[in-house]
């Protein structure tokens, strides 16, 4: 056998072993050299460097966007029409909606607790003039006006994520009404999505090289000094997070699904670590779907539960992130809140959760909330610098809740297969997607 031969199977199965080192593991070592290279970057002022980790950060979230508005245009379509193959679809959706606003008003009675107790916007040393208004502010009448778009292009362009629930969802309504006629239509549907999802997996491949990128240029542009400066502030959020993470969702899932909270991180956890680093609930969507088939939810429940929860579930950013940081910019700005106002943070947070519509960053929610209780918008202003930080703990709090609400939904229902989540494995999810079963009908106890 030649030199060369023996050096092309070696490199070979290099790259074999590399896609056969966990998933999970590989999402470490990026971390770990993205904090390295970031510190490296800032320490010594090699200015090259924090370009590149910016450029490949940016590159990763590029690629995840890239595939998002066609991605939730056609998930929400397929994930409606998918319905029509489960039995008491209505009832479904509906208990799913419940334990969405459930959870959610959970999580913002936790925020609101820990940010009372801690008083994060004291000692910061900030002071009004810190802050600057956004350039786009939500409020309730472009919430509720934004919804509509004015044609059907612009959505896309801009990426209006609401705007495309919106159109998707009357799409897939009227693909339900028209029945056989609508068929070819769901079937070019399914194929675009499955494309898009095939695709949407290769970039996520490459989450460990983009982990690498976002954290380093992260440590490289803000150091160690902002968090400093907003440390009781990024406490509240990652300890807020972390309850409803690793407390509120086992209990939920030990209590009222009967299930094991250990099978569910087992089985959840490649979803919930891309979460943390791609800070997208949209971009994870495919691996989400992914988790949650294979902890036992049946595929078409899941295909309807899991689009809608990726742009509408948003404990972390919804919930927990605007219930501290309202009291943070009221702290700043020294104005006190009442109980109305932390009861019109509750409503927010959980009615509102829709505007976060699945992207990278919270900050029409947080908008929202401050417009709603009539605080200064120049409060957001101070909260963008660190919010890189804070939004990969949001997100993965997000998907795990976009998991964890079909879990109890399908136990409750009796639709859960229980020998599947039983068994599920603590091994990454294969690079390639398996291939599409067989829908079957899916009964649901009256």
């Amino acid at each position: 056998m030649s030199v060369s031969s023996e050096t092309s199977k070696s490199s070979v199965s290099s790259v074999t072993k590399y896609f056969k080192v966990p998933f999970w593991a590989q999402i470490l070592a990026g971390l770990v050299l993205g904090v390295l290279l970031g510190w490296l970057a800032r320490s010594q002022d090699i200015s090259w460097l924090v370009t590149t980790l910016e450029k490949v950060g940016d590159t990763f979230i590029g690629l995840l966007k890239l595939a998002v508005a066609p991605l939730v245009f056609f998930a929400i379509l397929v994930s409606i029409t998918n319905l029509r193959k489960v039995n008491n679809a209505a009832r479904l959706a509906s208990r799913t909606l419940l334990w969405f606003m459930i959870t959610s008003l959970i999580a913002v009675a936790i925020g609101l607790v820990i940010g009372l107790v801690t008083n994060p916007g004291a000692g910061t040393g900030l002071t009004p003039a810190d802050g600057a208004k956004p350039e786009n502010t939500g409020s309730w009448i472009d919430f509720l006006t934004g919804i509509v778009p004015t044609d059907v292009i612009t959505p896309f362009t801009e990426l209006n994520v609401l705007q495309i629930v919106f159109m998707a969802a009357v799409a897939g309504i009227a693909a339900l009404q028209l029945g056989e006629k609508a068929q070819p239509i769901l079937n070019l549907s399914e194929s675009i999505l499955e494309l898009l999802q095939k695709a949407l997996w290769w970039v996520i491949r490459l989450a460990p090289l983009g982990t690498v990128g976002l954290i380093g240029n992260a440590i490289a542009t803000y150091g160690w000094d902002l968090i400093g400066k907003y440390a009781t502030f990024t406490a509240d959020i990652y300890v807020g997070c972390a309850i409803v993470l690793f407390v509120v969702y086992p209990v939920l899932l030990a209590t009222v699904a009967k299930a094991s909270p250990v099978q569910f991180f087992k089985g959840a956890w490649p979803a919930i670590q891309l979460a943390f680093v791609s800070r997208s609930s949209v971009g994870t969507m495919p691996l989400t779907q992914k988790v949650t088939e294979r902890l036992g939810v049946p595929k078409e429940y899941a295909s309807f539960a899991v689009p809608f929860g990726a742009t509408t579930k948003m404990d972390g950013c919804a919930a927990i992130y605007p219930a501290i940081a309202a009291i943070f910019v009221a702290q700043i700005f020294d104005i006190q809140l009442g109980i109305g106002d932390y009861l019109l943070i509750a409503f927010v947070s959980v009615v509102g959760s829709a505007a976060t519509a699945g992207l990278t960053g919270a900050t029409v929610m947080l908008t929202l909330t401050l417009s709603t209780l009539g605080l200064p918008m120049e409060g957001v202003g101070l909260l963008l610098a660190i919010d890189p930080i804070l939004d990969m703990m949001r997100t993965a709090t997000n998907v795990a809740g976009q998991v964890v609400a079909p879990l109890i939904v399908s136990a409750r229902e009796g639709i859960l297969d229980r020998d599947k989540f039983n068994s599920v494995a603590s091994t990454p999810v294969d690079a390639e997607e398996p291939k599409a079963e067989e829908p079957k009908p899916v009964a649901v106890a009256a």
